[in-house]
């Protein structure tokens, strides 16, 4: 499936989130704790690996177009960002 029109961030999220824990964590092993989930929104293609950068990589290479989310094994996030007092 194809986008026709460019999605909002809050449809990307919605999308990226119900791929990620839908189809995707169901099937993950121990092994690929804390590992980076770069999903294509679109096609549900993903990807996953320890560094983000190289999932991301890895999905651009085969979609190109795609509108991806990225997710984190184990976490509810990808990142967590704290405020240094």
């Amino acid at each position: 499936m194809v986008a026709t029109t460019p999605r909002n961030d809050d449809e990307i999220e919605r999308l990226g989130e119900e791929m990620i824990e839908g189809r995707i964590k169901p099937h993950l092993v121990p092994a690929d704790e804390s590992k980076f989930i770069a999903v294509d929104v679109d096609s549900g293609d993903f990807e996953l690996d320890k560094d983000d950068y190289s999932a991301v990589t890895r999905l651009r290479t085969r979609r190109p177009d795609a509108e991806f989310w990225l997710g984190r094994a184990g976490y509810p996030t990808a990142y967590q960002f704290r405020t240094v007092r």
